[in-house]
């Protein structure tokens, strides 16, 4: 390989997964559109100790290096929760990062293949960082745009190499733009007052009782997606863990509940995109990052959010009152942050095949703008 020859090597203690996350830095060195996640809020995310999400999960970490320069970098998953429900003997790949030299993606993607191999898994799928419930699937689409919080980024050539070692399109994702402030259809808007007129009512987060209203949420959102593609569940130490990591980001008004005769039935969660306000941070607090943080949260103020959760009681999905439900509810979201000065909103992401969502999306002023793919591979 040009530069000499490539090693990959795994990362074993938090001094290399420091490098593990800064590796992007060199990667993304001169796309303006990059944004490098804080590296304390990252190591905290892979924490085990932390983040009950991992402790389902036995997952390796590898860096590839050309002499004493990381040069790209991949992980490798078993999931046994995503066994236990699909049983499809699927390992994950996630974490996928390098600059464009076939041989290095074919180096990194073949570790990630041959651990799971050894871990008896048949096929490989990703990227995940670390699971569906979190960062999902290779941007092929959208290159244009910076991402969105919880989203990721990626390099054109990407897609490219992957398939050039055989991996193949399972399922792509979509995330949609909207303005906020854009007037929505008169047929919306008569829909979700009909929806208002027969009892169906909107409403905040009740923070007075903030924990136990996040596990309504993970309650809603385990049913409103038991049948999606890839689906692993919420569970109550995930919940907990959901409830902590949102409450410095969120206000009553960031979350809007759907209910039918005083019962639960719907829900969606809106954040902040600190995308917006760690962009040029380099991934770095101190020594004055952290006060043009602040301010640019406090002061300035962001101008974007996305809403990463959407849920409706599955009895309800397909149906006409599913729809206004859904509807009114991110009316409600949208009234908020346009009435706060919001000009772009993301709503991701959803399946390209999930045809009743978006239906819905259809009937607002939101269109696709970006799209994320999932491969796989057999390791027969």
């Amino acid at each position: 390989m040009a530069g000499g020859a490539v090693r990959i090597e795994p990362v074993a203690d938090r001094a290399g997964l420091r490098r593990l996350i800064g590796v992007t830095r060199q990667i993304y060195a001169d796309d303006p559109m990059w944004v490098q996640p804080l590296t304390f809020e990252r190591l905290d995310h892979l924490n085990q100790a932390k983040n009950p999400f991992l402790r389902a999960i036995e997952i390796r970490y590898w860096l590839a290096w050309r002499g004493d320069r990381p040069v790209g970098r991949i992980s490798a998953q078993v999931n046994q929760r995503h066994l236990e429900r699909h049983g499809d003997a699927t390992g994950h790949f996630g974490f996928l990062e390098a600059l464009d030299e076939p041989e290095l993606f074919a180096a990194l993607t073949g570790t990630a293949e041959e651990w799971l191999r050894a871990q008896g898994m048949q096929r490989i799928a990703g990227p995940f960082s670390l699971s569906i419930n979190d960062e999902s699937g290779l941007l092929v689409e959208g290159f244009d745009r910076p991402p969105s919080m919880m989203m990721g980024h990626a390099r054109p050539y990407y897609a490219q190499r992957l398939e050039a070692l055989g991996y193949a399109k399972a399922k792509d994702l979509i995330a949609y733009d909207i303005d906020p402030a854009a007037p929505w259809p008169a047929t919306t808007q008569k829909l979700i007052a009909r929806a208002k007129s027969a009892g169906i009512q909107f409403r905040p987060l009740d923070m007075r009782r903030y924990q136990d209203e996040i596990r309504m949420i993970c309650r809603i959102f385990n049913d409103a997606w038991a049948d999606n593609w890839g689906f692993i569940p919420f569970g109550e130490e995930e919940a907990v863990y959901l409830a902590k990591s949102l409450r410095p980001l969120v206000t009553a008004e960031s979350f809007s509940i759907g209910e039918i005769d005083g019962e639960p039935v719907g829900m969606t969660v809106t954040l902040p995109n600190l995308n917006e306000a760690i962009a040029g941070l380099d991934g770095r607090l101190l020594p004055l990052g952290w006060l043009r943080l602040i301010w640019r949260l406090k002061v300035k103020g962001v101008r974007s959010g996305r809403m990463p959760l959407m849920g409706i009681a599955k009895r309800l999905q397909g149906t006409p009152k599913g729809a206004a439900l859904a509807l009114g509810m991110m009316e409600r979201i949208r009234a908020h942050y346009s009435a706060l000065g919001y000009r772009h909103g993301e709503l991701s992401w959803i399946l390209e095949d999930n045809k009743p969502v978006q239906a819905v999306i259809a009937a607002t002023p939101a269109v696709p703008y970006k799209r994320y793919r999932i491969y796989a591979k057999s390791l027969a």
